[in-house]
């Protein structure tokens, strides 16, 4: 047996924290408010010159333009830098383009259209978005456009021409425009007068912080470092926010606000959000984390579960499409490409970075799906680790794409239909030369082998102190081998999920061997498989289970074998 002190040694280890101030900051993340502007990534010059032109345009009471983004983190960066500018007495308006007409970030279709809705707007600040957007912002300053820049994606070959810059790759959107909005309540106060509704001390309004977790988790991004520090105190915020959009959301999809975590956030929350953006306008989405009235925010949320709901059958037809195309068809032969890249008419825009993402999981490499339009494809691309997706697009393209952006993991792109094919073509070439064997083998992370008897929840309450888990910060794994099933039940609708009874003792169960539930999600294959003559080899999580408000410990099973 191994003592809970090595065994989370050994967890440590394997994420890197070696030294005793690591495991400090590691444990007890400090409180992002005292980091500044360079421990972010981000210039403060550029920050003050916004921040200048921002008061400058406050003053003379000029309409400020906050354009967004229609996902998570975009729309809650929206909120955040809206409400801060609110706040200041600002004549500030949000915008968010359609993702169905106007497309990713400034785009002139896009600006034209704010122009109609909007008039004489003078300033315009994008979030999430804009740091390739050339084209989009040259023509909003030829129409008398002053533009201030935040976001958080990979940047082009040049720096955008803007007034301001405010860009880092550290963290996400909602976290830049956070920053911009925390220096401009700190620059602010005492200056603008006592008619504004600014705070009467420096601190971050509202509760910002906790929006900031909200995008930074829903955007994927590392939980590691300045990152995990946004995620742990913004989530302390989420917990107890009294906004009504939050509370009013968590209750019609049935999470419980005050042990809000990574997975209802990546899972429930993050998806409700995104879906007004996939199937309808992001608008409802922002209304929604803004609205002041019970009623409104009711109305609202229950939109935004139809909209989820909606958003799961289209993503679903996609996924079928794509398996009865290509998966019996194509790949039967086992004989599965590099990277998945596939296309159709009925794919539809809204939903095609989620089924990607679904490809991706089901298959284990890259994919690109494209949704077919008359003159122009557009698609969404998402990764695996180890290939950069974005760089691999960027050589495959060349001199073909309208458009492209996005990150490592996870890209999109338009390109013209008739070139749809030829794109493929340099994919499949370049995928074949680029993307190793090696990296597609799909192996179940291990931290460590222990026996049954030292998942207690003594260790339990340990690894519990490793949260909030994601990308960067992968929820402990560990094996055990030679296993006894004494159980086997199949739950769920379809009866697809796995439940077992298991103890390490071939015999009958004793202290030194107890029997532990196990839950193995979507592992209802291995039913016909499992006896109790028969040992087996785990590999699970440590988990609490809760039901009818009774605790237990609990196995959350990633694979077995035998």
């Amino acid at each position: 047996m191994k003592s809970i002190e090595r065994i989370i040694e050994i967890l440590l280890q394997n994420r890197g924290i070696k030294t005793k101030k690591q495991k400090e900051e590691f444990f007890n993340p400090p409180n992002p408010e005292k980091l500044t502007a360079k421990d972010f990534g981000v210039d403060q010059n550029q920050l003050d010159k916004a921040v200048k032109r921002i008061k400058e345009a406050i003053r003379l009471k000029e309409k400020i333009i906050v354009y967004g983004d229609y996902d998570v983190d975009g729309i809650s960066a929206t909120a955040i830098l809206w409400e801060t500018l609110d706040a200041l007495g600002a004549r500030a308006m949000p915008y968010i383009p359609s993702r169905f007409t106007e497309g990713y970030g400034l785009s002139e279709t896009g600006i034209k259209n704010l122009k109609l809705e909007i008039k004489d707007c003078k300033l315009l600040i994008t979030v999430d978005n804009g740091i390739t957007a050339y084209e989009g912002l040259e023509f909003a300053k030829q129409q008398g456009l002053d533009v201030i820049i935040t976001d958080h994606h990979q940047p082009g070959g040049k720096t955008p021409g803007a007034l301001a810059v405010i860009h880092t790759t550290q963290i996400s959107g909602s976290a830049v425009a956070w920053i911009l909005a925390r220096e401009l309540v700190y620059q602010c106060v005492g200056v603008l007068g006592t008619d504004t509704l600014v705070p009467q001390h420096p601190s971050t309004p509202s509760d910002h912080l906790g929006l900031v977790a909200l995008g930074t988790i829903a955007d994927v991004l590392p939980l590691v470092d300045i990152n995990r520090q946004l995620v742990v105190h913004g989530l302390e915020v989420l917990r107890t926010s009294s906004r009504l959009g939050i509370k009013t959301l968590c209750r019609e999809a049935a999470v419980s606000q005050d042990t809000l975590d990574t997975y209802h956030i990546g899972f429930i929350l993050g998806p409700h959000l995104n879906a007004a953006g996939r199937v309808d306008h992001a608008m409802e989405s922002l209304r929604l984390l803004c609205v002041r009235d019970r009623e409104r925010a009711r109305v609202l949320a229950e939109k935004l579960c139809k909209s989820n709901r909606l958003r799961q059958e289209k993503t679903e037809a996609v996924v079928s499409h794509v398996t009865d195309n290509h998966l019996d068809p194509v790949w039967s032969d086992g004989n599965i490409p590099k990277l998945l890249y596939v296309y159709h008419a009925s794919y539809e825009e809204g939903v095609i970075g989620i089924a990607a993402g679904r490809l991706v999981d089901k298959y284990h490499r890259p994919a690109v799906v494209l949704s077919i339009g008359d003159e122009y494809a557009k698609a969404s691309a998402r990764s695996i680790s180890g290939v950069n997706i974005l760089e691999l697009l960027k050589k495959a393209g060349d001199g073909l794409f309208k458009s492209v952006g996005g990150h490592p993991m996870a890209a999109g792109f338009i390109v013209k239909t008739s070139d749809v094919e030829l794109l493929g073509q340099r994919l499949e070439e370049i995928s074949e030369l680029e993307i190793s064997d090696e990296v597609l083998k799909k192996n179940v992370r291990i931290d460590c082998e222990i026996n049954l008897p030292d998942a207690t929840e003594a260790l339990l309450g340990q690894i519990a102190k490793f949260a909030p888990f994601g990308f960067g910060n992968p929820e402990p794994a560990f094996e055990t081998r030679g296993v006894n099933v004494l159980e086997t039940r199949l739950l769920g609708k379809e009866k697809n999920h796995l439940k077992l009874v298991l103890s390490q003792d071939a015999n009958t169960p004793t202290s030194q061997h107890p029997v532990f539930t196990a839950i193995g999600f979507r592992m209802g294959e291995w039913y016909a498989n499992l006896s109790p003559d028969l040992p087996v080899n785990i590999v699970y999580a440590v988990e609490e289970n809760v039901w009818n408000g009774n605790k237990s410990l609990q196995l959350k099973l990633k694979s077995i074998s035998i």
